[in-house]
């Protein structure tokens, strides 16, 4: 099978066909993003090459954000603020020291591994593979051997962080490429800073409270069919993502924000409401990582040396760990618990939407930071699903 259809029909086929087989999947070694990536690579230009998807950096940016905006807003409502309320602030010492620390533990290693680079470029690098993956994180934050605040530690940082590394991107962009700034590079730096997060917490809030309130009317008038019950959360999440997007702001913060209040709001009955979002979201992020697996693979895997990846085996090691284990000294938790959650910071479907940005930025050195970005996710989407349920098994048991 050829062409647009024959694609739709691999995709739908694939889809059926993890559908059929999720559950034990869940419960194995294996995973979701494994089994996707692998089957593009099998189906893809470096396998049978039966899977021909002429998909440009344009596409799999909106694919991959799509998809993240749905899990964000998803695993936001989801968040048990009580949890987090009590938990020593555990999300704000990963976010205010650990996500600092980690960029500039990544910038110290690319300077050292990449010589050829502009200290722009490594930045740049640093910033993008920062941030964790909601997405590929599912499996522990989900899961209830692990301990509460431990998984919504791990829920809110993964929330936040990708949508805080976007100004750092897009300032390092803008001085990277030569943007003249009107206002100097600090005073630049926080406006971009300020309308990212301030316009992304302003959309999600409006937008989810609005939601929130008029599907709670409509729940209790009996308004809602229930054909529609799972559309208007998956909807409400695309408002807020690209209503922040289209105002200048942060779409992963508005998603996060917002799913965050639509959960404080929603009726205790209303659980039903957001199966729709996740669903939606896991979907797209398989799909996403399908895309990943042949088209993206099937042209930078071959570039793939050595220095990349060193920098991968160090960005999920090192560059994760040492700042995590800084951020959290003095909080009272065992090392065990410490080291689990420097170890599950995987990087996914935000790095890959940073990735795109930059390579459309067109620097010099975008595409040694493109290779060393997919072997980073690449590896992480390996190493993270095969480790999540033993992992999560040794912590219960210690």
């Amino acid at each position: 099978m050829t062409g647009l259809y024959g694609n739709a029909a691999i995709l739908a086929g694939m889809v059926v066909c993890y559908s059929a087989v999720s559950l034990p999947v869940a419960r194995s070694w294996l995973s979701g993003p494994i089994l996707f990536t692998a089957a593009g690579l099998a189906l893809g230009p470096l396998g049978l090459g039966a899977l021909d998807l002429q998909i440009t950096g344009a596409d799999l940016r909106t694919l991959a954000e799509l998809a993240l905006a749905m899990v964000l807003f998803s695993d936001a409502a989801h968040a048990d603020l009580s949890v987090v309320r009590r938990s020593v602030g555990l999300p704000e010492r990963l976010l205010l020291i650990g996500l600092p620390l980690t960029i500039v533990a990544g910038f110290l290693v690319g300077v050292a591994l990449f010589p050829g680079l502009d200290l722009l470029e490594v930045a740049l690098l640093a910033g993008m593979l920062a941030p964790t993956d909601a997405a590929l994180g599912a499996p522990v934050v989900s899961n209830a051997g692990v301990p509460a605040a431990t998984r919504e530690a791990l829920n809110l940082e993964s929330g936040l962080n990708d949508g805080i590394c976007v100004p750092v991107i897009l300032v390092l962009l803008d001085i990277a490429s030569g943007v003249e700034l009107h206002h100097g590079t600090v005073t630049h730096a926080l406006l971009v800073v300020a309308e990212e997060i301030g316009i992304g917490l302003a959309a999600g809030v409006v937008l989810a409270g609005l939601g929130a309130v008029v599907l709670r009317l409509a729940r209790r008038r009996g308004g809602i069919d229930h054909h529609w019950l799972h559309v208007p959360v998956v909807a409400l999440a695309a408002l807020c993502f690209c209503a922040a997007q289209a105002l200048g702001g942060s779409g992963f913060i508005a998603c996060f924000a917002g799913g965050l209040l639509f959960g404080f709001l929603r009726e205790r009955d209303a659980e039903d409401m957001l199966g729709g979002a996740a669903s939606t979201g896991e979907v797209l992020a398989m799909l996403t990582w399908l895309t990943f697996g042949g088209p993206v693979l099937g042209r930078l895997l071959p570039e793939m040396g050595w220095r990349q990846v060193a920098y991968a085996v160090l960005s999920l090691s090192v560059v994760r760990i040492a700042p995590v284990l800084l951020s959290l000294a003095g909080t009272g938790l065992g090392m065990g618990q410490k080291l689990f959650i420097g170890w599950f910071g995987p990087r996914g479907l935000a790095s890959i939407v940073f990735a795109v940005i930059v390579v459309d930025a067109g620097l010099p050195g975008a595409r040694t930071v493109a290779v060393t970005a997919a072997c980073t996710v690449l590896m992480s989407v390996v190493a993270h699903g095969m480790t999540a349920n033993p992992l999560v098994m040794r912590l219960r048991a210690a």
